[in-house]
């Protein structure tokens, strides 16, 4: 079964890069720049949290550095001491060689693990407790192919503040398309593999990207969307970031990431507010109420909360989904929620008591929730839009026209950029963008999202 944010362009393209400070002896080994990305990607999976083979982790400097079960110390105080990391790296038996069941480490690696025992085995970043894909460094990430071999799944799409633009994530970049003619008009690079969350500030000049590499990393990256510069990177994790929103009228931003957290930021000062730890599963949505002193999220883990604006309080939980939940949205009058998932239903329900009020049918899996009024758009794994309109709880419009997984949408608030009207955009698992009028439904613009 396809995975909505999995794309076969991803993992043709994936290439893992470890900065390598070599050659030259009187450069310091680092940590954060060199062995971590090595730890991560060659011993992590065995020697983590969740799965510590021997007694032993590595997910942290300080876990580094005690003793598994053989009582051996991993890192020598002395020169004169063996290091057992290093022993293990560099052994011919391969029962006791690391990482086990696998290529041993390259002998740059090797030498560079050498150099940084040899000078004291140092920590130089900011906390040594954080996990190791937060010490390393954010990168900037290789330029994407000119040409796709293959289409990206539209994941998430958004209109520029003027309306004469629409972005959609791409492969470790953003593609900005005209609304006018669907011609490609510039690309944004140097992002997350990729993208599953965009989100304008209030004055239109900084699109937040959310991005990251699905079990491995996450991240939000702020792009000056004039330049295309990236103004700053927060909410490092160590799995994707699943969306992002901005609260009304502040400089905050909510983060929903596969780590099963909601970290609140403000990407003025790039410093964290706070973090919710209430789900469970991945936090796969969230949104503000319009006025912002409301929260709502949804999450793989079957639940959708309701929390304090201001405070990050749980006010709500619901359980009544039977399957995960996707998509979520607070109505005008801040009293009733509506969330959609995997169990093919819109549910409607009272924050007070978290008491279902209606269920409407919508033949496949939803997806991100957008409400404009009391009119509510759909993505579906049917292949359509659906229009439901929140005074009958009935589905009043299908958009059809796409033959795959309609996975974002995203409206228009201008009449710049096509012919006067209310519009919206749908992106779908085959890399198809659609233009609608959202009055009779009809097509305006189509296209394969692909550069």
């Amino acid at each position: 079964m396809k995975q909505f944010f999995i794309s076969a362009v991803a993992l043709c393209y994936f290439l893992t890069q470890v900065s390598m400070a070599w050659g030259d002896d009187t450069v310091p080994v680092s940590f954060c720049s060199d062995i971590a990305p090595i730890l991560l990607d060659s011993c992590l999976a065995c020697h983590g949290p969740k799965k510590a083979e021997g007694g032993y982790r590595v997910d942290t400097y300080d876990e580094l550095r005690k003793a598994g079960d053989s009582g051996e110390l991993p890192i020598a105080a002395s020169p004169d001491q063996v290091s057992e990391l290093l022993r293990r790296m560099t052994c011919d038996d391969e029962s006791e060689r690391m990482p086990a069941e696998s290529e041993p480490l390259a002998p740059k690696q090797i030498e560079l693990m050498k150099k940084w025992i040899a000078a004291g085995g140092k920590f130089d970043g900011e906390s040594s407790g954080q996990s190791l894909a937060l010490v390393i460094p954010p990168v900037r990430y290789a330029d994407p192919p000119e040409v796709y071999s293959q289409v990206i799944p539209i994941t998430a799409t958004i209109f520029s503040p003027d309306g004469k633009l629409i972005v959609t994530g791409g492969y470790h970049e953003l593609v900005v398309w005209s609304t006018e003619d669907a011609k490609l008009v510039r690309r944004i690079q140097n992002v997350g593999q990729r993208v599953l969350g965009l989100a304008f500030s209030s004055d239109g000049q900084t699109l937040a990207v959310g991005c990251g590499e699905p079990g491995r990393s996450g991240e939000v990256r702020l792009v000056d969307f004039n330049s295309g510069e990236i103004k700053g990177v927060v909410a490092r994790t160590n799995d994707v970031v699943l969306d992002i929103a901005f609260r009304p009228g502040t400089d905050e931003l909510a983060i929903a990431s596969a780590d099963s957290t909601i970290r609140i930021v403000n990407v003025e000062t790039l410093q964290e507010i706070r973090t919710i730890a209430s789900h469970a599963d991945w936090v796969t949505a969230v949104t503000w109420s319009d006025d912002g002193t409301r929260l709502v999220s949804a999450s793989r883990d079957k639940s959708a909360k309701v929390y304090d604006g201001a405070t990050g309080e749980l006010l709500s939980s619901y359980l009544g989904h039977a399957a995960a939940v996707r998509g979520i949205s607070i109505l005008a009058d801040n009293k009733q929620v509506v969330s959609v998932g995997a169990d093919n239903k819109l549910h409607r329900w009272n924050v007070e008591g978290a008491m279902k009020v209606a269920e409407v049918g919508v033949g496949g899996e939803g997806y991100k929730l957008l409400r404009r009024g009391t009119n509510l758009f759909l993505p579906c794994a049917d292949h359509r839009l659906l229009r439901i309109d929140l005074a009958t709880n009935k589905i009043v419009q299908e958009y059809k026209g796409h033959s795959d997984w309609v996975l974002s949408a995203c409206y228009q608030r201008t009449t710049a950029g096509v012919d006067n009207g209310h519009y919206i955009a749908s992106g779908s698992f085959d890399g198809e963008v659609c233009i609608w009028n959202i009055a009779d439904a009809a097509i305006v613009r189509k296209w394969i999202a692909k550069p």
